[in-house]
């Protein structure tokens, strides 16, 4: 039993310089303390992240609301009481909130609160972060991710005329994450100078990939051309040791439920599922995620049964980390993988039903960050601790997206030999 015996919350500010809320909960004589992410191109389904909306205060972004929140409200229900696990304190918040979306109390304090608390957990039992969510999980804590690492930004991301948010490589073909990473870095690097010789920029976006403007009729082809060509540069083989993977966030560039404006065409859910169908027939794609508006199921469905078998097809507007919209998904066979971030549903606690749900499902997992990011790494522990062995971070630049790398290579290291780097063993069902 973990008695609470203070919570102190306050405004801190994320990777954009825009506010955010930062939760400290002790208990048992420690203190564990957790900074909420804040997403840009969200789901209409994603839990409601409270800000001010006073304009003469952070442009509106402030978060007071949520801070007086956790101070005036959830403060008073959980002081001084006694809390056997970390789902025992999420169901208490979700009651208090009572509301299906967290917009009484706002998701950005009800999830800082979660998170505090299974770090205050952690450290009372003399464990790890990653190490106890693997055993509120029952898995192993062993397995090291993918990571998926965005190069290329585009879309909300990056002012440069991309529909596409993020061109993302892949390396798979590797014994350990820390040989994984290295690769990945070097790749990044090798595309700065390829960009550069190009006079293209090399000024980087949110999430630290690189944001230059291609000119033509078909920029994103070009993009995957540069990208293809950085592994090669870097001296990996594309499709064997690094593949590429596509964050389209297709809702972002749909203009009603099943029609894309992409390129300068209106193209119907067919066609943009053609446009992907041709991309993996010139490139070593692994993963497409959010390929399609988060309103096209009917769409959805198809592109799987069309591409499901090639690649890995990722929800993330589409599910926004739910059991319910995960569950509607898997009986309508949409997508065979879902993106998992903690702020689209609120507690760490639903974080955990949704990875269940999916891992029985036969889903792939990928545990993500938010384009908004802070130097909080938790997302890192609960990747190995949910052995879920895939990660988004972002790129090999911005320090918000390098302390969860870092992370990585220090649990790597924790774990000795009983780590194991996921690499080809997820994707064995489209490796041709």
């Amino acid at each position: 039993m973990s008695n609470i015996t203070s919570i102190q919350a306050r405004e801190v500010l994320d990777s954009r310089g825009f506010p955010t809320i930062e939760v400290e909960v002790s208990t048992q004589g420690v203190t564990g303390r957790a900074i909420v992410p804040s997403g840009a191109s969200t789901g209409e389904g994603e839990a409601l992240e409270l800000r001010d909306g006073d304009s003469k205060r952070y442009l509106g972004k402030g978060v007071l609301k949520a801070l007086n929140n956790v101070r005036e409200k959830i403060a008073p229900a959980i002081l001084n009481k006694n809390f056997s696990t970390s789902s025992d304190l999420d169901r208490t918040l979700c009651d208090l909130d009572g509301t299906p979306n967290k917009s009484q109390l706002g998701a950005n304090a009800i999830l800082g609160v979660s998170m505090a608390f299974l770090r205050a957990q952690a450290l009372a039992q003399g464990v790890s972060t990653d190490r106890l969510l693997a055993t509120q999980l029952g898995t192993t804590g062993s397995i090291l991710p993918v990571p998926l690492m965005n190069i290329l930004n585009g879309g909300k991301h990056a002012d440069n005329g991309l529909s596409i948010q993020e061109f993302m490589i892949v390396p798979l073909g590797f014994n350990t994450f820390s040989e994984a990473l290295r690769a990945g870095v070097e790749v990044f690097h090798h595309l700065k100078k390829i960009l550069h010789d190009k006079g293209l920029s090399t000024g980087v976006g949110d999430e630290g990939g690189f944001a230059p403007v291609f000119q033509g009729s078909h920029p994103h082809h070009q993009a995957l051309q540069v990208v293809t060509q950085a592994i090669s540069q870097a001296g990996y083989r594309a499709g064997a040791d690094i593949y590429i993977a596509l964050d389209a966030a297709a809702s972002e560039f749909s203009e009603n439920r099943n029609t894309y404006y992409f390129e300068k065409n209106r193209l119907s859910s067919n066609e943009m599922t053609a446009v992907y169908a041709q991309w993996l027939k010139e490139f070593p794609i692994i993963s497409i995620e959010d390929g399609l508006a988060e309103h096209d199921w009917e769409g959805w469905v198809d592109l799987t049964n069309e591409l499901g078998n090639q690649c890995q097809i990722v929800g993330d507007d589409l599910f926004v980390t739910h059991p319910d919209f995960l569950k509607k998904g898997i009986s309508m066979k949409a997508a065979n993988a879902i993106l998992i971030k903690l702020n689209q549903i609120g507690t760490i606690t639903e974080t955990l039903e949704t990875i269940e749900i999916a891992s029985q499902a036969g889903y792939n997992k990928i545990i993500s960050h938010r384009s908004g990011e802070t130097e909080d790494t938790f997302i890192a522990d609960l990747a190995v601790g949910t052995n879920s062995g895939q990660i988004k971070t972002g790129s090999a630049s911005r320090t918000d997206r390098i302390a969860k790398y870092n992370q990585l290579l220090r649990l790597e290291e924790k774990l000795g030999t009983q780590a194991e780097y996921a690499g080809t063993s997820l994707f064995k069902r489209f490796l041709k």
